[in-house]
């Protein structure tokens, strides 16, 4: 039986590959195994059917009544069948088989489970053997069609035959050691029946002639064995009542349950694709638990390894992803290979060269501006070496310097014509004629418009 840390969703109808999320992993670990399903090796050897052939070869008629007899017979899987060719000799041993055949199933795909429903969709009758096709067969039904095309332009062309979905059917070829011997429709079922089984019957009874003895007795009972898939309870004990999906102990459980009040109801407790824990509860009677594995070592035979299984983590670096990140290499750089940069010195690259207006201080060819004397305007000459913005801005603080001149003489003039007129009047004393003597100093007003205008 598979570890009860690892869980098997199987696919299907592919069914090639399963997800398995294995819960043994560090916390940190999110890791998906693909690998694929599980083939019993039970199905990997065939027993020979013992079928007596006549010595006479098969006539035209004989061989018109066989295609009418096979022609859209059904059958039923007695093993899983590939999307692939099967050869399988006359009395004789399957091509492939044993290992070869699981790898295979693995490679391919699986056309048809065992149990399921094939009918037979064509039959070709050659000189040594039949070719019988199941479900459609491997191919697509147009070969070579469905790549021709016609039309004139390339980009919008009509296929001559529209392109059919992916084949999901089988090829079983009955070779004879020589040509084919003259026998009836139902001598070539027989000879068949080591893969596919035309007995009426129902699809249970067929799928369970395909398991051991004690599992065929199991599911024609309808009893749910501990370590049984979900494929076996199903033909056991059919589709559930009700699906319940749960967790425990972190981990994903899913319970099927059969039957309803006043009625026994059975519990199928599922890990992963596995039955872990059956539990019937009737009215009246405590609960039957039984958790003790009941298939033996059927489990333990492991399938072939496919050559493309492989392991998917998610999200989580590994030490190798954190060495290769630590390793130390050549910066990124926008230069071709063996480009080298230029010098700092060298007249390949030099400081840049600013129009006169936008000129700083430290930029090649700055000319400080000519500083103004007094409050008068600046000279002729400083004024040719600034640039227009500069020359607009000396012009300004000029006007501003003469304006606050003439302000600052005509307030020294009235406040000499106003302490004349006090002293006129007599209404001061021998102190207040001393004030005259003060007033030649600006007001306090003034006072910061001439260090405004000196500093500009």
């Amino acid at each position: 039986m598979e570890s009860s840390k690892r869980f098997v969703c199987r696919l299907v109808p592919a069914a090639v590959y399963a997800l398995a999320v294995t819960a043994a992993r560090p916390a940190c670990a999110q890791v998906f195994v693909v690998e694929p399903s599980h083939i019993d090796q039970h199905y990997a050897t065939i027993s020979p059917t013992n079928i007596k052939l006549s010595s006479e070869p098969m006539t035209t008629v004989d061989r018109e009544r066989l295609v009418r007899y096979l022609e859209s017979e059904q059958g039923f899987a007695v093993r899983p069948l590939p999307i692939s060719n099967l050869a399988l000799r006359a009395n004789g041993a399957m091509d492939p088989d044993g290992e070869k055949y699981i790898e295979m199933l693995h490679n391919k795909g699986i056309a048809a489970k065992p149990g399921d429903r094939v009918v037979i969709t064509n039959i070709k009758i050659e000189d040594n053997r039949i070719v019988i096709d199941l479900n459609n067969g491997p191919e697509h039904k147009h070969k070579y069609l469905r790549h021709i095309s016609i039309g004139m332009d390339p980009y919008n062309d009509n296929p001559v035959v529209e392109d059919d979905p992916p084949p999901t059917g089988s090829r079983i070829t009955l070779v004879f050691p020589s040509k084919l011997p003259d026998m009836t429709g139902e001598q070539v079922e027989e000879l068949l029946k080591p893969v596919i089984d035309f007995g009426v019957k129902s699809q249970a009874e067929a799928y369970a002639e395909s398991l051991p003895d004690f599992l065929r007795k199991a599911i024609l009972e309808h009893r749910v064995l501990v370590g049984m898939d979900q494929d076996m309870v199903l033909y056991a004990k059919g589709a559930p009542l009700q699906k319940i999906r749960e967790q425990e102990n972190g981990k994903p459980v899913v319970i099927w349950m059969y039957g309803k009040a006043p009625d026994p109801v059975e519990f199928v407790r599922f890990h992963g694709d596995f039955v872990v824990r059956v539990e019937i509860a009737k009215v009246g009677q405590p609960i039957q638990v039984q958790a003790a594995n009941e298939m033996g070592d059927y489990w333990g035979n492991t399938p072939a390894p496919a050559a493309n299984q492989h392991t998917v983590e998610e999200g989580d670096r590994t030490a190798q992803d954190i060495a290769d990140e630590n390793v130390t290499g050549a910066a990124p750089s926008l230069r071709k290979a063996g480009e080298k940069l230029p010098d700092a010195t060298s007249s390949q690259e030099g400081p840049v060269n600013w129009p006169p207006d936008l000129r700083k201080p430290g930029d090649p060819g700055y000319t400080p501006p000519a500083q103004t004397a007094g409050s008068g305007s600046g000279s002729s000459a400083g004024q040719t070496n600034e640039s227009p913005a500069a020359q607009k801005t000396s012009s300004s603080a000029s006007g501003q310097s003469g304006t606050t001149s003439a302000t600052s003489s005509s307030s020294t003039t009235t406040t000499q014509q106003k302490t004349s007129s006090t002293s006129q009047q007599g209404t001061g004393n021998s102190t207040d004629s001393s004030k005259p003597a003060q007033t030649g100093t600006p007001p306090p007003a003034s006072t910061p418009q001439q260090f405004v205008s000196s500093s500009q």
